[in-house]
């Protein structure tokens, strides 16, 4: 009944890996761009050569003629193309396997990079709430942009068709450049491209060794959605408009937005159907999943199920429960509904630390009670994002408290989230400013060309990127304060694995702190070295003492 609801995503009978002109399937698209074998899901289960080489140029595959067997044996390359496909996989950066060592980059779509202007319908770059024309092309044309910081995650906004013009909502007019305010979850918006478009920025993605979240919305449909007008669909919701809407968090109408009722089996299955369709046909390797409080654990166990089968055991699921914590988020956790979830705490309690609102001993105590997240899940914390005023803007522009801010977010478990743009001093503002383009600088790219760029904050982020892959510790270790005192704040990372420790030392004052702790007894009497800002570092009878200048951080591990 729901395929012939709105039209559908019918399977495609193709049952095993080819490579050959076949008809259309009953979608529309050509057999070959199914190519995949049954239960397995399309381009992420293949090579990252071969996807690029499918997303590229599946019909010069399609008419390459096959090769004989005298040329060809078991397991060697028949074509050039595929020792083209096999030369790029053996090549390929490693993908992301355990998601402890993620560093996950958000991208709002729209305002990252506009690669292909014919596609931009709406587009007002001088109004904040208009689209403002960043689409896949343009992402996937500045993806080195994204890889040299050294992340190795990336999530993205939703991509399926939203409402198409202006939309007053319940307070919010705006138009839906951000993708939340869906109006058929069939298609793909064409402001942001096609389905080629993001099969390629996927593959684009995978060749550089980054994993790619795609945001869905299983909650509610956009205002004036096309779904609240069909009478198929119109008593799929509950909506201010007929009174139904409810007072508890599933079924209550956020922000006025209609409010899917997915508790009946006819409407879960067609958004699960949609968005599960979308992953195997696109190959990303998980979902952001948002408004997660507002849909009812029955749904998530279902789609959990769902998305392990028909997609992999591996795809990763971040859910987005407001408020989130260790104890607030545990119940999806305990029902294994997803596989992390934000930890909205981090950044109130990591910048009222380094602007001197929070005492070090309440910070620290703070950063323990992360640990107390269930085995196995992850917590993956923020210092901006598209639902709160940025960091650098909380603390009034000032770029050596926000480069503190930066390190303790580096330094501590869980999946650190860059929220793109703010590794250049993007300072994203109270709404809808915390949503402001890009900055490109000199750097002939639109929406942000001429926006101010902070080189030096992002060689910061770099270094500490790249502090954070080489240190197991400050990945998955344990937290314990090594110093509380004024201004000054340390704490040991310890993993029991590795056998490693690494100490972390800030000082968010005005005046130099000279900070002293016990050696751990991981670092076997060397004298450790600082691997963020080379600072004078000294180990004397068992007691490692530093002097930060006002406002610095260094990161200690044991010297070689």
């Amino acid at each position: 009944m729901i395929d012939g609801i709105l039209g559908g995503f019918p399977s495609c009978p193709d049952a095993s890996v080819s490579c050959k002109v076949l008809p259309k399937c009953p979608d529309g698209l050509p057999q070959e761009r199914h190519i995949r074998k049954r239960g397995t899901l399309g381009f992420r289960s293949l090579g990252v050569g071969t996807a690029i080489v499918l997303a590229a140029a599946v019909s010069a595959c399609s008419s390459a003629p096959p090769a004989s067997s005298a040329t060809a044996g078991p397991g060697a390359p028949a074509t050039a193309a595929a020792r083209d496909v096999e030369a790029r996989d053996a090549h390929a950066p490693k993908l992301l396997e355990d998601w402890r060592d993620a560093v996950l980059y958000f991208v709002v779509l729209d305002r990252f990079a506009d690669g292909d202007p014919s596609g931009n319908v709406g587009v007002d770059v001088s109004k904040k709430g208009h689209f403002h024309g960043g689409d896949a092309k343009g992402l996937t044309a500045r993806l080195d942009e994204i890889a040299s910081l050294g992340v190795n995650a990336l999530w993205i906004t939703p991509i399926v068709r939203n409402t198409p013009g202006f939309v007053t909502g319940a307070g919010f007019p705006d138009w839906a450049y951000h993708g939340y305010w869906a109006d058929d979850f069939l298609s793909l918006d064409p402001r942001f491209g096609n389905e080629n478009d993001f099969i390629a920025l996927v593959a684009a993605c995978h060749a550089r060794g980054i994993r790619v979240l795609l945001d869905v919305v299983y909650n509610h449909a956009g205002y004036e959605s096309k779904y609240t007008k069909d009478p198929k669909t119109r008593g799929w919701f509950r909506t201010n408009e007929k009174g139904d809407c409810g007072a508890d968090d599933v079924t209550s109408c956020v922000a006025g937005l209609p409010d899917f009722r997915t508790e009946d089996p006819e409407v879960a299955k067609y958004l699960l159907d949609a968005q599960i369709a979308w992953a195997k046909r696109l190959g990303v390797d998980g979902f952001r999943l948002d408004t997660v409080k507002h849909v009812a654990h029955d749904f998530w166990t279902e789609h959990r199920k769902r998305t392990r089968d028909e997609v992999g055991k591996d795809f990763f699921l971040l859910g987005e429960v407001w408020g989130g914590d260790p104890q607030v988020l545990d119940p999806w956790f305990e029902r294994d509904e997803m596989d992390a979830g934000f930890d909205f705490a981090f950044q109130g309690n990591a910048l009222a630390f380094v602007e001197g609102r929070g005492r070090a001993v309440a910070f620290d105590r703070y950063l323990k009670s992360r640990e107390k997240v269930r085995p196995g899940y992850h917590l993956s914390h923020f210092l901006s994002s598209h639902d709160v005023p940025g960091g650098l803007f909380q603390l009034g522009g000032n770029v050596e408290l926000f480069r503190l801010a930066a390190v303790l977010q580096m330094t501590t478990a869980g999946i650190p989230t860059i929220y793109y743009g703010e590794e250049v001093a993007r300072a994203g503002g109270d709404w809808p400013d915390n949503r402001s383009d890009m900055p490109w600088g000199e750097k002939d790219v639109l929406p942000g060309k001429g926006l101010p760029r902070n080189e030096a904050l992002r060689a910061d982020y770099v270094k500490l990127v790249a502090i954070r892959k080489v240190q197991p510790a400050l990945r998955r270790g344990t937290h314990e304060g090594l110093f509380t005192t004024g201004d000054g704040y340390a704490f040991l990372r310890r993993d029991a694995a590795s056998k490693s420790a690494v100490a972390v030392a800030v000082n968010r004052g005005a005046e130099p702190v000279t900070i002293t702790f016990p050696a751990p007894a991981e670092w076997g009497g060397r004298t450790p070295r600082d691997l963020f800002g080379a600072l004078a570092v000294s180990l004397s009878e068992g007691a490692v003492s530093l002097t930060l200048p006002p406002r610095s951080a260094a990161i200690l591990a044991p010297g070689t």
